[in-house]
């Protein structure tokens, strides 16, 4: 008997997930100390004034798939995954791509910010480091295997990531989700 009073009392106690709502194309959670842990840990969407985190869709998915959030609807009815991927991918053409340069880059280690204000999809900060503390050290341009890109288009998105001293990274995305990575650098002869 003893040993099954240990087991009961050492037995975690589950997390409690999240609750965010969907509301066009963001996602708004509750202002709970789990939703602010979360920001301060890893540093997931924008804490608002009021306590609530401000997620992209990319970051919700994410956080989805990791049973971190529960996502509700506008009538207060859990989104599954698959209902939300559709939502998202209404709400941002080449959702897909982007989400799976997300996906990868969060798998490993790196914190993963949108890079409107740069003229580039994301910014990446090297691990441990955390927006604000330290610049970002790469901008990313998700790309799928069967587009084409022109020498203009090369250019200029090369030419953002020096003007913005930033390393430049392609992120090719292939039919399976798989993502190679090329970082394209400036050189002087």
């Amino acid at each position: 008997m003893a040993k099954k009073k240990i087991k009961k009392q050492t037995k975690e106690s589950p997390k409690t997930k999240i609750k965010a709502t969907f509301m066009r194309e963001r996602i708004l959670t509750e202002a709970t100390p789990e939703a602010k842990v979360l920001y301060d840990q890893s540093r997931y969407g924008s804490l608002l004034d009021d306590g609530r985190i401000q997620l992209s869709l990319l970051e919700a998915l994410y956080l989805l798939e990791k049973g971190k959030l529960i996502i509700l609807d506008g009538r207060n009815k859990p989104i599954d995954q698959e209902k939300f991927v559709k939502k998202a991918k209404k709400a941002e053409p080449n959702f897909w791509i982007r989400y799976c340069i997300f996906k990868d880059m969060r798998n490993r280690g790196y914190i993963i910010k949108t890079a409107l204000k740069f003229g580039a999809d994301f910014r990446v900060y090297d691990r441990g480091v955390k927006p604000g503390e330290a610049h970002a050290r790469w901008i990313i341009y998700p790309v799928h295997e069967g587009e084409t890109l022109t020498w203009y288009e090369f250019a200029a998105k090369n030419r953002v990531a020096h003007s913005t001293k930033k390393r430049l990274l392609i992120g090719i995305v292939d039919d399976e989700g798989d993502v190679t990575y090329y970082e394209i650098r400036w050189l002087r002869p």
